[in-house]
């Protein structure tokens, strides 16, 4: 009865297991979370968390806290895809790697890379595997690039391109692909000549080939000159010095995660934090959020907890029309997040914010009252409403407010 009256003053916390986060603004008491240990003792259904709020108002910053206090507690952290370069400076700070591409960079990302072979695996069921694997990526980024649905006929030349790149090399790199792409080796018994699948081939190939020349060449087209080292805090791939359409941007963080996701998949990788910061610009693909959706529905066998970060929950209702497979992809991720933290939205949100979460009317009342570095965490059907607390140290790494303040002001700590 009291809980139901006072949501907030009736809550006795998450207890005292992982990462001190800050005071409970009700209770007074500190604040810890750890989703893992959360999971374990079935408070959560999964690890994986929703980070909504607008620009300004710390949630930046508790993304950062979170992260590198929970290396303490021996999780390793990934950012497959920074496209303003705020996490490098964490990265560095920790003892990570920053790994820039774009201009001014040598470093190169091939995304066709095997990656680490599990230990569990026959040589051939890893072959399997990677063929799934590189399949599955060819045929989101031919989609993110096209923006459509690839026809049968594409499916079946990229099959064939991917195929004949692999026979070209033990690592295959994207432009054996394209350049088969161009000029396919039509199989006995396709039915058709090598022009007509070159014919059918033309549109994914030009799509594929934006990747190997152009404004990305340098990127992705040869052999990775950077080693992925899993042992490391904190990776962050750092994309900051590209520019283009979030179309672009999207197919550049797909090609890139994929370089990092081989290490996700290894059984003996411990917990790990992958991070997807301005995922918005990702939510408008729907290869893109395909691909999202089958990483969160694995979280729980893959050791990991995925950050999606957003501005705001609206985000969600701007991805493909009403009733599309996009827009039911994008709710999929919220309803797969059992955690949801939400900072200061605006008025015209809070109704949204409120259906989506299905909150209470003194929960919604209090997301339009939160302060800087306030923040409303829904743990699947508890509330608390908590004050994040940072060092000094940690404001100077993560603000990202410093250009927009005099060089005599002193920054709050939230």
């Amino acid at each position: 009865m009291l809980a139901g009256a006072y949501p907030f003053l009736a809550e006795a916390g998450l207890g005292s297991e992982g990462v001190y986060v800050g005071q409970d603004a009700w209770s007074g008491g500190g604040f810890c979370f750890d989703p893992w240990e959360l999971y374990r003792q079935g408070v959560l259904t999964n690890p994986n968390c929703l980070l909504a709020g607008v620009v300004g108002k710390g949630k930046s910053f508790l993304a950062k806290s979170l992260a590198t206090r929970s290396i303490a507690f021996g999780k390793r952290v990934y950012v497959p895809g920074d496209p303003k370069g705020e996490w490098s400076n964490v990265a560095d700070a920790v003892g990570g790697a920053a790994i820039r591409l774009g201009p001014g960079s040598s470093n190169r990302l091939n995304p066709l890379d095997p990656g680490p072979k599990p230990a569990n695996l026959t040589d051939a069921d890893w072959q399997g595997l990677l063929r799934s694997r590189r399949r599955a990526l060819l045929g989101s980024m031919s989609q993110a690039a096209l923006g459509r649905p690839l026809h049968p006929i594409e499916h079946t030349s990229l099959d064939i391109a991917l195929a004949c790149a692999c026979n070209v090399a033990a690592v295959p790199v994207l432009t054996y692909v394209v350049d088969h792409l161009f000029a396919p080796r039509t199989p006995h018994g396709l039915g058709m000549s090598s022009g007509q699948l070159a014919e059918a081939s033309r549109d994914v190939g030009h799509a594929l080939r934006r990747l190997v020349a152009g404004d990305l060449a340098g990127l992705f087209d040869g052999p990775s000159t950077v080693k992925f080292d899993p042992n490391l805090p904190m990776i962050s791939l750092d994309l900051s010095r590209i520019h283009g359409s979030d179309e672009l941007m999207a197919m550049v963080m797909t090609c890139a995660s994929a370089w990092m996701e081989a290490a996700l998949a290894q059984p003996d990788g411990g917990q790990r934090w992958v991070i997807y910061d301005e995922a918005w610009r990702l939510m408008r693909q729907p290869a893109l959020l395909a691909r999202m959706q089958s990483q969160w529905k694995l979280s729980r066998g893959l050791g990991i907890a995925n950050l999606l970060i957003v501005h705001r929950l609206s985000d969600l209702d701007a991805v493909g029309e009403a009733g599309s497979e996009a827009r039911a992809l994008a709710r999929g991720l919220l309803a797969d997040c059992s955690t949801r933290i939400i900072y200061h939205q605006e008025a015209s949100e809070i109704h949204s914010t409120a259906s989506l979460l299905a909150l209470s009317s003194a929960e919604a009342h209090q997301i339009a009252e939160l302060q800087r570095g306030e923040g409303l965490w829904q743990v699947t059907r508890r509330s608390f409403v908590v004050r994040h607390q940072a060092t000094d140290d940690e404001t100077g790494v993560f603000n990202t407010s410093l250009r927009m303040q005099p060089q005599s002001e002193c920054v709050d700590a939230q």
